[in-house]
């Protein structure tokens, strides 16, 4: 839970190699951004998924990381294109690296994980690494590095 996190991180010894996140999936839920930031993490990130509702004018600030994903499943709901475009272009505003999971649904690997015909798999730097300003840009699909954010392989 986030609150409990951020209760207890105060004593919590915070190495660079724990990253810590919290789940948004819906504005419901959007309080635990605060609480996530709060911590003493070095790598914060959000896990928006399921994500069931649009998310706009995420407070990216103090946040490494954004993944979206859709719900799978028999009972899946669906995810609106829109709301995770919206996200996406939040993230490059920000310059935050964003990951797209999935689409989810009742049958996940058909549905695929593309977004506007690109793999979005942009990470944060890796634990150590100094973090500098860097500009997100999208997975060319291909499974080549496209620049200063890194890729999942």
């Amino acid at each position: 839970r986030a609150e409990r996190l951020a209760e207890l991180s105060p004593a919590l010894e915070w190495a660079p190699n724990i990253w810590m996140g919290v789940s948004i999936e819906t504005d419901k839920y959007r309080g635990r951004i605060d609480e996530l930031r709060s911590t003493g993490a070095q790598t914060k990130f959000l896990s928006l998924e399921p994500l069931l509702g649009p998310l706009p004018d995420l407070d990216l600030r103090g946040i490494d990381w954004v993944i979206v994903g859709g719900e799978s499943g028999p009972r899946a709901r669906p995810m609106d294109p829109e709301w995770v475009i919206d996200i996406r272009d939040q993230c490059s505003r920000a310059r935050v690296p964003f990951f797209f999971k999935q689409w989810g649904g009742t049958n996940k690997k058909k549905a695929g994980r593309l977004l506007e015909g690109q793999t979005w798999d942009q990470m944060p730097p890796e634990p150590g690494q100094v973090k500098k300003p860097r500009r997100p840009r999208p997975g060319s699909g291909d499974g080549q590095p496209t620049g200063d954010i890194q890729e999942v392989a």
